[in-house]
């Protein structure tokens, strides 16, 4: 599938300031089952474009600001034209070891997964124990089948709710609200697989939605979060608990890490000489080609 998109995220201040460089997660990453096309990153007030890496292989672009830069206005725009190529979602064949669960990862891919297999808080296990002994009192013998039951019951034991103030609710504040966005979802399901010994990250990306088939208004584009669930043979996979879904060719993953706060989109600060507000405000277009 060929997705073209546009993303503007707009920050207005009540008086003028000057900024700090800022990190932005914003380029799609590109792998065998992702290949982008074309990228554009468009600056208001112009800066420096520094694009690089950061330790988990993600791409990530800095914009360093003059000093002598001030506004009252800072605009960051991505245009880019993607191929996804993730039309079946189980087209992968696991290892035999991993066939059935629970399985051990080998000593190489252990060391490598280390950050993706670390322990659930403390304050979390009770209530992650609690959640699968009410919605997974038998566990699946079936690495597949596993993984299906708590994608499926993450997306139905909670409630959507599309907050938009930053961070990510950590699994114990979502499992016991009962609701979260897609950043929290994604979260839980991470500590659930954790829990279990399954290596999991967090994922910040794009999802394209095809409008209602009966005519009535979509939803505005919003940037999207997931996990993936590594399984030797298959590599990562992703899942989206707040669907309950595996991640097909409508998915466009940006950056994953293994926390989840580390690759939020645009990261960075403003100097200022008193008290200032801002408002933040996003514009997100994916049309299929």
């Amino acid at each position: 599938m060929f997705i073209r998109a546009t993303h503007l995220t707009r920050y207005t201040y009540s008086q003028p300031v000057s900024f700090a460089p800022h990190a932005l997660y914003l380029r799609p990453r590109e792998t065998a089952r992702q290949r982008l096309h074309q990228f554009n990153l468009t600056l208001t007030p112009e800066a420096k474009l520094v694009s690089t890496g950061d330790p988990s292989g993600n791409a990530l672009d800095w914009a360093y600001y003059p000093p002598t830069t001030v506004s009252e206005l800072l605009e960051i725009r991505t245009e880019f034209l993607v191929e996804t190529l993730d039309s079946n979602p189980f087209d992968f064949f696991l290892a035999p070891t991993a066939s059935a669960f629970p399985f051990d990862y080998s000593p190489n891919e252990r060391f490598a997964l280390a950050p993706a297999l670390t322990p659930p808080s403390p304050a979390s296990v009770l209530l992650l124990q609690t959640w699968l002994a009410q919605y997974l009192p038998c566990t699946p013998q079936d690495t597949l089948t596993l993984l299906t039951a708590l994608n499926t019951g993450v997306h139905s034991s909670l409630r959507y709710n599309r907050r938009e103030e930053p961070g990510i609710q950590t699994a114990a504040t979502t499992l016991t609200l009962g609701s979260g966005s897609c950043r929290d979802y994604a979260l839980v399901f991470i500590e659930l697989c954790r829990h279990l010994g399954l290596a999991a990250r967090f994922v910040s990306g794009y999802l394209y939605e095809a409008p209602p088939a009966d005519g009535s208004p979509a939803l505005a584009p919003a940037m999207h979060a997931w996990a993936e669930v590594f399984l030797p043979g298959a590599g990562w996979r992703g899942l989206d608990p707040t669907r309950g879904i595996f991640c097909d060719d409508a998915f466009i993953p940006v950056a994953h890490a293994a926390l989840a706060e580390t690759v939020n989109p645009v990261q960075g600060g403003f100097y200022a000489t008193g008290a200032v507000t801002s408002r933040l405000h996003n514009e997100i277009t994916l049309v299929k080609l």
